[in-house]
C-alpha cells in the first residue's frame, strides 16, 4: 500500500511542480529565479517516489512483453529521443512539431504502456501521459506563441542524431542498473 501512496505522490508532485508556472503564475513569480531551484528539487523528489514506488507496486497484469511489442516500443523510444534532442539543437522536425519534447515525452509514455501491461505502468506511465497532453492544453490555452525556427544547418541534425545515441545507451545502461532489460 505504502508503495501506490508513493507512486501516486510522485505523480502528483511531478504534475504539479511542471504546472506551477501556468496554473498560479503569481505564486511562482514571487519566488524570481529561486523558484527554478525549487522546481527541479521538486521533480527529482517526484522521480524518486515514482520510482521507489512503481519499484513495490503489485496488482493485476493483463499482458506482459512480446517481441513484437518490444521491437514497437524500442523504434518509438528513439523517436521520443531524437525529439527530444532535436528540441535543444532547432533541428528541421522542430519547425513541424510545436512541442517537441512533450510530443517525445507523450511518444515515451505510450511506448513504455505498450510493453507493461499491468496495473502499476497504466498509474505511471499513463498519468505522465496524462500530464503531458494536460501541459500541451494548458499551453495552448494560454497562448504561448510558436515560431518555427529558421533553416537548419546540417550540424545541428547531426548533434541531435548523435545525442539521442547518446542519450538511448544511458537510458539502456540505467535500466540494465535496475534489473530491466530493455532491448528484448
Amino acid at each position: 500500500m505504502i508503495s501506490w501512496i508513493l507512486l501516486v505522490a510522485g505523480l502528483a508532485l511531478w504534475t504539479g511542480a511542471h504546472l506551477w508556472k501556468r496554473i498560479a503564475p503569481a505564486s511562482r513569480a514571487r519566488f524570481g529565479d529561486a523558484g527554478k531551484g525549487m522546481v527541479a528539487v521538486l521533480i527529482v523528489a517526484s522521480i524518486i517516489l515514482m520510482v521507489i514506488g512503481y519499484r513495490g507496486a503489485y496488482g493485476p497484469v493483463w499482458w506482459g512483453r512480446s517481441p513484437a511489442l518490444v521491437g514497437i516500443n524500442n523504434l518509438l523510444m528513439v523517436f521520443a529521443f531524437y525529439l527530444y534532442a532535436a528540441s535543444g539543437a532547432k533541428t528541421w522536425i522542430t519547425s513541424k512539431v510545436k512541442n517537441p519534447q512533450l510530443t517525445g515525452f507523450k511518444i515515451w509514455a505510450f511506448a513504455h504502456l505498450l510493453v507493461n501491461g499491468d496495473l502499476a505502468s497504466f498509474v505511471l506511465f499513463g498519468g505522465l501521459l496524462a500530464w503531458a497532453v494536460a501541459e500541451v492544453i494548458v499551453l495552448k490555452r494560454a497562448g504561448v506563441p510558436w515560431e518555427p525556427p529558421h533553416p537548419v544547418p546540417v550540424k545541428k541534425e547531426v548533434t541531435a542524431i548523435m545525442a539521442t545515441v547518446v542519450v538511448t545507451a544511458v537510458v539502456m545502461a540505467i535500466h540494465y542498473w535496475l534489473g530491466v532489460t530493455p532491448w528484448g
